[in-house]
C-alpha cells in the first residue's frame, strides 16, 4: 500500500480541540442560541431530557463553537520520527505559527498532509478555525477549487476502507492489530475538554497529541508493509521542515 509514497515528504499531524468557553453559561449570549439550535439536532441522538447546558460537553467537536489548543507534527527522516507541537491557550498565535511553518516548509506538489480521519476532522476544523481567527490558509491545507487529485491529503482511515464507508476504523484499534503503542494509554479524546477546563494540564493534553501522531507514523510505515520504528527513534524537534 503506498509503497510510491516517500514518508520523506508526508507531514503527519494530529490535533486537541476544546469548547470555546468552559461550560454554557460562559458562552457569549450571541453564540448561545446558536449552541441552543444546534443542541435541538443533537438532542434527538440523545437522551430526551438533555438540555442546551448538558449536551455543550459535545462542543469540542464543532469548529463554530470549538477552538484549536494543540496541533502534534511528525516528519519521518533518516529512519527517525520528529516530532513538534504547536499548542498554547491564544488559538490565532497557534495558528498563525503553524500556518507560516506550512508555507515555509511545505509548498511543493510532491508533499503532503496525513491524519487519522483527517479529511473529516482535523483539516476542515483548520482551515476554518484560521478564517475565524483571519489567518491566511496555506495553499497544502486549502482544498478550495481544486480537483480531487490535486489535494495533497492522506487520511489513514480511508485508506483502511479500501472504498468501504460502511464504518469508522479508530486509531487505537490500528494500533492494536499492528502491534504497535496504542496512543490511549493515559487519556482519550472524551477527556481533553475536562483537563483542560478543569485541571487546567495543557502539558497532559500535548503529551496525547503527540502520541496520536506517533502511532499515526507507525500504521503508515506498516500499511508500507515497513516494521514500526523503535522508541529510541522518536525524538522531540524544534524544527519539523
Amino acid at each position: 500500500m503506498l509503497n510510491k509514497t516517500d514518508l520523506r515528504n508526508v507531514l503527519f499531524l494530529d490535533i486537541e480541540t476544546v469548547s470555546v468557553s468552559a461550560d454554557y453559561a460562559s458562552l457569549p449570549e450571541k453564540m448561545k442560541k446558536h449552541w441552543d439550535r444546534k443542541a435541538v439536532h443533537l438532542k434527538e441522538r440523545a437522551d430526551s431530557q438533555a438540555t442546551p447546558e448538558s449536551l455543550f460537553c459535545r462542543a469540542g467537536i464543532y469548529s463554530e463553537f470549538a477552538k484549536v489548543i494543540c496541533i502534534s507534527t511528525g516528519v519521518v527522516s533518516e529512519e527517525r520520527l520528529r516530532i513538534k507541537s504547536y499548542y498554547g491557550h491564544d488559538e490565532h498565535a497557534l495558528l498563525e505559527e503553524f500556518a507560516r511553518m506550512l508555507r515555509q516548509y511545505y509548498y511543493r506538489d510532491n508533499q503532503l498532509l496525513c491524519a487519522h480521519n483527517g479529511k473529516e476532522f482535523d483539516f476542515p476544523f483548520l482551515a476554518r478555525r484560521m478564517i475565524i481567527n483571519r489567518v491566511e490558509i496555506p495553499d497544502i491545507l486549502d482544498n478550495a477549487g481544486k480537483k480531487p487529485w490535486e489535494v495533497r491529503h492522506l487520511d489513514t482511515m480511508e485508506l483502511w476502507k479500501f472504498g468501504d464507508y460502511k464504518s469508522y476504523t479508530s486509531l487505537e484499534l490500528l494500533t492494536t492489530l499492528f502491534d504497535v503503542p496504542n496512543p490511549k494509554n493515559d487519556i482519550d479524546g472524551s477527556e481533553v475538554g475536562r483537563i483542560y477546563w478543569v485541571e487546567d494540564d495543557l502539558p497532559r493534553i500535548v503529551s496525547y497529541c503527540q502520541r496520536d501522531v506517533v502511532a499515526l507514523a507507525q500504521v503508515m510505515l506498516r500499511y508500507q508493509g515497513k516494521p514500526a520504528l523503535d522508541e529510541d527513534k522518536i525524538v522531540l524537534s524544534e524544527d519539523p521542515g
